[in-house]
């Protein structure tokens, strides 16, 4: 015969925020268009401002699809139209108005905006292999501290979170954005560890005051699901 202690069942545990956190849904921007050296992108603040390119008009209608029923409470975008883009179908869905926060937009690239990184890249520039071996932005000449960089982050994420507390927030940011948010969140030892986060992707933070918690990076499930 069973005691009442032997009934007793113990479940795994399942997570949910802690009182007061706001979760957070980082969303890479969809594909912009490709950089072309006799047609320079317009800059806003010095920053190149493409638009998205075809596909990344689709990566925007599948976000759309899969956020739809995630409860959002709210959709915060960059300066930079690729994230107002790539917003706009979720933003339409949910009848919210993005808010603009500045201080997620893209790291600042100096003497490499404009598609010159891109360029630099394909071309095998030396100062790329630098970048990658030593894990900062400002070895490019001219561009932004990595130190700058991730303080404005943290402190847009932090003005976000203290805004809405029990909600959920989609922000629709930049690659340089997530990478370096995940290297903070995880307290990664390589600072580019988390870089390269495909256009579209959904990464899933809690942030409850100073602590950060990383749900999942690099969501691209909705991208290869068909549109109904």
């Amino acid at each position: 015969m069973s005691t009442p202690e032997q009934e007793i069942e113990y479940r795994q545990f399942r997570f949910s925020p802690p009182s007061g956190a706001t979760e957070i849904f980082l969303v890479r921007h969809g594909e912009s268009a490709p950089a072309r050296g006799d047609d320079p992108f317009d800059l806003v603040d010095g920053q190149a401002d493409p638009d998205l390119a075809p596909d990344g008009r689709d990566h925007a209608q599948r976000v759309a699809a899969r956020l739809a029923g995630e409860r959002i409470d709210a959709i915060y975008v960059t300066t930079l139209r690729r994230t107002v883009q790539t917003a706009a179908p979720l933003a339409e869905k949910l009848g919210l108005t993005p808010v603009v926060e500045p201080d997620l937009r893209e790291i600042h690239l100096g003497d490499w905006e404009n598609g010159l990184f891109r360029k630099y890249t394909t071309d095998g520039h030396p100062i790329v292999d630098r970048l990658w071996a030593e894990q900062r932005w400002d070895v490019i000449p001219g561009a932004e501290s990595d130190e700058a960089f991730g303080a404005r982050l943290r402190g847009a994420l932090t003005r976000i979170a203290a805004a809405h507390p029990d909600q959920r927030v989609a922000v629709f940011t930049h690659g340089g954005v997530i990478g370096e948010v995940f290297a903070q969140a995880s307290r990664a030892v390589e600072r580019f560890a988390f870089l390269g986060a495909d256009n579209g992707s959904i990464s899933h933070l809690v942030l409850h005051g100073d602590t950060w918690i990383v749900r999942r990076f690099n969501d691209t499930a909705h991208l290869a699901t068909p549109l109904g």
